[in-house]
């Protein structure tokens, strides 16, 4: 694969895993008394901040990875 391919796999895994984590965020919530508003918030910080923390990490390691 080239670099282009590394770069387009590397965003769908670390929007993966973020749209995961902010569900699971969602749905850890929902036992609680939080309010929607409270509860979508929430789940949007911590897609944002996954999405931010993973990106370094996830791209590099898919380059390496794939130009073995």
């Amino acid at each position: 694969m080239n670099k282009s391919n590394a770069g387009f796999l590397s965003t769908l895994i670390y929007t993966s895993i973020s749209l995961l984590t902010s569900g699971l965020f969602l749905a850890v919530t929902l036992a609680g008394e939080y309010t929607w508003v409270a509860r979508l918030g929430g789940a949007g910080w911590v897609f944002l901040l996954s999405m931010i923390v993973l990106m370094p990490i996830v791209t590099p390691m898919m380059k390496k990875r794939l130009k073995a």
